[in-house]
């Protein structure tokens, strides 16, 4: 896909953007792929160079997680390991479904993301909550369907993890999030072979969403933001909103 210099600044811009977005909560993928979709890169494309950003945006979160003496490498292994199986076939649902269904198949999550944004949570570090061992037991089958909505279209995993962590294993907001950046790093691996051997991913575009999606995550891990909060949300959602529209109506 050919792309000028003012488009690869969107592209950069786009993934600093869903960095800060991802590690705080998530829901970046909306932006990104609906940039790469307008620059007119297919879906399924689109779909696979995000995931280049994601891996680094993972990794700068791990790293900046580990900086701050938060980590669990052990633990997030453990969890990871169930998602990879989901993740595999999640990727390859994705890269052999037509481009119009996974445009539409896309508008509709991004239409229930933006619905998300919108219903209040507790603000805060809740204390780590108490849970049952049954309940505990749960995450295991959770973390498989989890890995495979991560491969198939990734958007909006960062809520879906965070609210398994929180609910079933009663983690610390703070560990949530640590926990949510290892297990994305560990299952985007294989999704990423399979994206890059059926030729979905354009390489030029990725380098640059990589890198925004690394500046993003690394600083949004390292400051957590509360002045402002309701300005993302809103510029958040009229933008999924329009990208949304777009993908059903065209």
């Amino acid at each position: 896909m050919d792309i000028t210099i003012f488009e690869v600044i969107v592209v950069f811009l786009s993934g600093l953007t869903a960095g800060v977005i991802n590690i705080m909560a998530g829901g970046g993928s909306t932006i990104t792929l609906g940039v790469l979709i307008f620059l007119g890169m297919d879906a399924s494309v689109a779909n696979g160079t995000n995931r280049i950003g994601l891996m680094v945006e993972s990794t700068s979160g791990v790293l900046a997680f580990r900086s701050e003496k938060y980590s669990a490498f052990g633990e997030s292994f453990k969890l990871s390991l169930f998602t990879l199986p989901g993740a595999i076939l999640g990727a390859l649902s994705a890269v052999r479904i037509s481009n119009e269904l996974f445009q539409q198949i896309l508008g509709v999550v991004m239409i229930l993301i933006l619905l998300s944004l919108f219903i209040p949570v507790k603000k805060g570090h809740p204390e780590q909550a108490v849970v049952s061992d049954r309940k505990k037991l749960m995450i295991y089958p959770a973390m498989f369907l989890i890995g495979f909505y991560g491969g198939f279209v990734q958007v909006g995993i960062g809520f879906i993890l965070m609210g398994a962590l929180r609910h079933l294993l009663g983690l610390d907001l703070i560990r949530v999030n640590m926990h949510k950046v290892f297990i994305v790093f560990i299952y985007t691996i294989p999704i990423l072979f399979i994206f890059g051997l059926t030729g979905n991913i354009d390489w030029f575009c990725a380098i640059f969403l990589a890198g925004g999606y690394a500046v993003g995550a690394w600083w949004s891990a390292k400051i957590s933001i509360v002045r402002g909060e309701k300005v993302v949300r809103l510029v958040l959602g009229i933008a999924i909103l329009i990208i949304a529209t777009n993908l059903l109506l065209g």
